[in-house]
């Protein structure tokens, strides 16, 4: 998993994490993270890429990345690159869960309409403002900072989830996107425990094996085969979180047999599935007692 040294370094610190960049940016690789990500564009000449989907980047444009989501920004590098970036932890979003309620819908809301959307001038002042707030408040060293900031955070998540509910938010953003492939991606993630082999998915779509796989790689950064286990490994992360057995979840998550799945994990997350439930799961229950 590809990741810059600021945005790994910064999401350690806490289970939020809210920054605001100026920079000429380079070339970054297709990557994904285990967190959300929303990002507020200013400025810049900048497309970002999203599952496939390329969207030109206008000022004040909302971004949502999703946990797992393979994405890349391609910048002019003559041109400064200005956004407001906010980094979320899953588990931390998870704590304000309520009955029918959820502040992570508005990645849902994202993935099912558009990943970049529009804050048009007048409706969504507010989001504009407390997205400003909070950005500005976030490294101040008043009393109780840390906890001010953190209620601030969960106010902006309340209002961009009912702008977006409430359609206050534009979502008819332009996006390109490769007509092939794009139908082969929402195919693996709608069937990504089932049986998905290159052969099958050429039938399906009527290609050549060699030609989708290249026009996959193009698209996406990854092979077909990458692609598909980094997205079950991501999936099988989140189960470790439970008490489901080792052995359930990596049949349920597609893999054929516990060694293959154990390895790959590994060198993903290096860790084994192991490792990482004793680190996580124990964790979370100790903090839960």
């Amino acid at each position: 998993m590809l990741t810059e040294n600021y945005e790994k370094k910064g999401y350690l610190i806490q289970q939020f994490k809210v920054f605001r960049l100026k920079d000429h940016l380079g070339k970054i690789p297709f990557h994904y993270h285990e967190f959300h990500k929303i990002i507020l564009f200013i400025s810049g000449k900048v497309d970002y890429i999203i599952e496939g989907k390329s969207y030109p980047l206008v000022p004040r444009d909302i971004i949502f990345v999703s946990a797992g989501e393979i994405h890349r920004p391609i910048a002019d590098e003559r041109v400064a690159y200005e956004r407001i970036v906010i980094y979320i932890s899953l588990d931390f979003l998870d704590c304000y869960n309520r009955t029918g309620e959820k502040l992570s819908d508005c990645f849902l809301l994202a993935r099912n309409r558009s990943s970049v959307m529009h804050l048009n001038p007048g409706k969504t002042h507010d989001i504009l403002y407390h997205m400003e707030k909070l950005e500005n408040n976030a490294y101040q060293q008043g009393f109780a900072n840390e906890l001010y900031t953190e209620i601030l955070f969960i106010e902006f998540m309340i209002l961009l989830n009912r702008a977006l509910l409430s359609h206050e938010i534009d979502d008819m953003h332009i996006a390109v996107y490769d007509k092939k492939i794009l139908p082969i991606l929402q195919y693996i993630n709608k069937n990504l425990f089932e049986e998905l082999t290159i052969d099958a998915l050429a039938e399906k779509f009527y290609m050549s094996r060699f030609y989708m796989m290249r026009r996959f790689k193009k698209a996406t950064g990854y092979s077909i085969h990458q692609y598909i286990v980094n997205k079950r490994l991501l999936c099988s992360q989140n189960m470790l979180a439970s008490d489901i057995p080792l052995t359930k979840i990596c049949f349920d998550c597609g893999f054929h047999d516990y060694s293959t799945f154990s390895r790959a994990f590994k060198e993903l997350f290096k860790q084994t599935p192991k490792q990482y439930r004793k680190k996580h799961y124990l964790n979370s229950r100790e903090e839960n007692r």
